[in-house]
C-alpha cells in the first residue's frame, strides 16, 4: 500500500461477543466497509457454522474477506494480511474501513507487518501434510516445539510443528522476525463480557446453528466433494459435526460438544487479545451496554482520534 499509512480501527473480541452487531450499528452511524478477519468465514460454503453476515446485514454494510477460497484450500494469516492490504486500499473514497474478527493470528499479520514464510522444501512438506493428516497429538508438538504456541485446530498445529521442523526455528520466532512493515496503523476497539453473558451468548447462538441446518450444511459439503479432512473443516463446529457423522457421538451430544469447545476457544481468544495487542490504542468496551450504545461510543472516539467528521 502505498503512501502515508492510515488509521484504522479494528473491532475484536471472542466468538459470539457480538462484533457484527456492533459493527453494523457503526454503519447507521458512519459510511464503513467491514474487512472481516475471521479464518473460518474466508472459506466458501461455511455459512451457518460460521455465523457469517446475514444477506441483509450485507446489505446494510458491504464486506470483504467472505467466500474468498474453497474449504479445500490452505488460507495462512500472512496471505490475509496481503489481501486485507488490498481490500483496504479499494475501499471507496468517503468510506471508512474497519477490520472486524476474532482471528487474533490475522489480526496481527495485519497490524504487525506480514509474515514472510521460511523457504521449505515442497517435496518433503508434502510428505508431512500427508503424515499429519492422521496423526494424533500435533498440538503437543506444537508445544514441544514452540513454547509460545497458543493452541488451536489441527491446521495451526501442522503448520507450527512443520515450520519448526524444516527450518530449525518455531513459528513465533519467524513471526518476529521474518516481517515485512505494516501498512497500516491500528486502533483497536476488544468488545468483552462478562463470562456467564458469553457462555449464553454461545449456547444460543450454537442451538441455533443446529436448528438452521448445520449438520445439512456439512453434509452437502461432504456430497460436493469437499473432503472432511479439508482445512476449512477444521474448526470448532465443524469437527464435532465430522465426528457425529462418522458415528463417534451421538446427535443428543451434538449441541453440549460444540458449546464446550466453542467455550474454551472463546477463552483463548479473550486471552490472546488481552495479552497480544498493544495496549496503548486499546478501548475495551463491555458489550452489555448494547449495540448501538457502543456504536456510539465508537462513533465519538474515532471523531476525537481522528480530529475530522468520523473519517479518516
Amino acid at each position: 500500500m502505498a503512501g502515508p499509512k492510515k488509521v484504522i480501527p479494528m473491532i475484536v473480541g471472542p466468538t459470539a461477543v457480538g462484533k457484527t452487531a456492533v459493527a453494523i450499528e457503526i454503519a447507521q452511524l458512519l459510511p464503513i466497509t467491514v474487512i472481516s478477519a475471521d479464518s473460518r468465514q474466508i472459506y466458501r460454503g461455511l455459512d451457518i457454522g460460521t455465523a457469517k453476515p446475514t444477506p441483509e446485514e450485507l446489505r446494510k454494510v458491504p464486506h470483504y474477506g467472505l467466500d474468498v477460497v474453497e474449504p479445500g484450500e490452505r488460507y495462512s494469516a500472512g496471505r490475509f494480511a496481503s489481501d486485507a492490504a488490498e481490500w483496504i486500499r479499494s475501499v471507496p473514497s468517503g468510506r471508512q474501513a474497519i477490520v472486524v474478527g476474532g482471528t487474533g493470528f490475522y489480526i496481527r499479520a495485519l497490524a504487525e507487518g506480514l509474515f514472510r514464510e521460511p523457504p521449505m522444501d515442497t517435496e518433503r512438506r508434502a510428505r508431512f501434510r500427508r503424515w499429519a493428516k492422521d496423526t494424533e497429538g500435533l498440538s503437543r508438538w506444537a508445544s514441544r516445539l514452540d513454547p509460545e504456541y497458543a493452541g488451536g485446530g489441527r491446521q495451526r498445529s501442522a503448520r507450527a510443528v512443520e515450520v519448526a521442523m524444516f527450518t530449525g526455528r518455531p513459528l513465533s520466532w519467524w513471526q518476529r522476525q521474518a516481517t515485512v512493515d505494516s501498512p497500516i496503523i491500528p486502533w483497536y476497539v476488544r468488545l468483552t463480557a462478562p463470562r456467564a453473558v458469553l457462555h449464553r451468548r454461545i449456547e444460543d447462538r450454537v442451538r441455533n446453528m443446529v436448528s438452521a441446518g448445520l449438520v445439512e450444511e456439512v453434509k452437502a459439503l461432504v456430497e460436493a466433494g469437499i473432503p472432511l479432512e479439508s482445512p476449512g473443516l477444521d474448526a470448532v463446529g465443524y469437527r464435532e459435526v465430522i465426528a457425529l457423522l462418522r458415528g463417534e457421538i451421538e446427535s443428543t451430544e451434538l449441541v453440549g460438544k460444540i458449546t464446550s469447545s466453542t467455550r474454551r476457544y472463546a477463552k483463548r481468544q479473550e486471552t490472546w487479545f488481552r495479552h497480544q495487542l498493544r495496549e496503548a490504542d486499546v478501548h475495551v468496551m463491555d458489550v452489555t451496554d448494547g449495540a448501538r450504545a457502543l456504536a456510539a461510543r465508537f462513533e465519538n472516539l474515532w471523531k476525537k482520534r481522528t480530529g475530522q467528521c468520523g473519517l479518516e
